[in-house]
């Protein structure tokens, strides 16, 4: 019996913007704990977000570079989880109506053979907070702090359509997808401030089925080393009756499992019901690509369109 394994990324690009998504707070990193945690981020009553018109821009420059459709109206989105460093307790994110739809990337394999890696769409949202287990003043031991500098900051995630066979088309992809968004001037590429993290959801089938198994998702790795761990393709195998669940890298090549999805939708989706729900992020086409005709012309062919 032969199987083939089969992956689809989830990149989380921190767009360069001077304030966050919805408040008038820095994104600069470094700050000392929770001095960029604007009332917005924090869900204090009564406040009301409003959408950063240059993270708007920044999208619509992605999706015009890899060839994507932009939503003329794009709608935003709650997305329900719990995590400690999630003071809403959900994420405002897109759902039904991305900024950008379809489009892709071609990356050049270790052969030098070419090909295109479909995406899905781009979406934009907020990032969450931080937990700290280590390094806080006054922080007991065995506890854990919550920085909330980061929660708000601008997120574009990426999702690419199940149409990678191997490791190295995974990692060549990431590779170039990294080089895209710095190119294009959304993004400094920072691995290790977290400007671009990267999920990848694995899943196993006999070779020739044309269905999608139960995957395996590894959250947010910011190396390109992640997948030198073969044992996430191996895992599904040695088992037929399995969970959707996310895993978290302990160490190299190792994965622990961190969360169970129940069915395959994962966090519950409702629409925002303000005023400041819908983006018209057709007025902002122009300005996005001005912004793509300034790049230099001298862009590597793996990253032309």
């Amino acid at each position: 019996m032969t199987w083939e394994v089969v992956i689809g990324l989830e990149a989380h690009v921190q767009l360069q913007t001077q304030t966050k998504i919805f408040s008038p707070a820095s994104t600069a990193f470094g700050a000392a704990p929770n001095r960029q945690a604007h009332m917005v981020d924090l869900a204090l009553p009564g406040v009301l977000p409003v959408a950063n018109r240059a993270a708007v821009v920044a999208a619509i420059r992605f999706g015009l570079a890899v060839g994507g459709q932009i939503a003329p109206v794009s709608v935003f989105a709650r997305k329900h989880y719990f995590y400690p460093d999630l003071p809403k307790s959900y994420q405002i994110s897109q759902y039904e109506i991305p900024v950008v739809q379809g489009g892709g990337v071609e990356i050049m394999l270790p052969d030098g053979s070419m090909r295109t890696i479909e995406l899905t769409r781009a979406h934009l949202e907020e990032d969450a907070g931080k937990s700290v287990h280590e390094g806080l003043d006054g922080l007991p031991s065995g506890c854990s702090g919550i920085d909330l500098n980061r929660a708000g900051t601008p997120l574009l995630e990426i999702v690419s359509e199940p149409v990678m066979r191997s490791a190295a088309e995974a990692v060549a992809y990431a590779r170039t997808l990294h080089g895209l968004v710095t190119w294009i001037g959304i993004c400094d590429g920072n691995l290790q401030e977290g400007s671009f993290r990267v999920d990848a959801n694995v899943s196993v089938r006999q070779q020739g089925q044309t269905t999608l198994e139960t995957r395996s998702r590894s959250r947010t790795s910011t190396h390109f080393v992640f997948w030198s761990g073969p044992f996430k393709s191996r895992r599904p195998v040695r088992s037929r009756s399995l969970r959707t669940e996310a895993r978290w890298f302990k160490r190299l090549a190792s994965l622990i499992p961190t969360e169970t999805r129940r069915g395959r939708c994962g966090p519950k989706k409702m629409p925002r019901i303000t005023d400041t729900s819908r983006t018209q992020t057709s007025r902002h086409c122009r300005s996005a690509r001005n912004g793509l005709i300034r790049c230099d012309s001298r862009c590597p062919p793996c990253l032309r369109r």
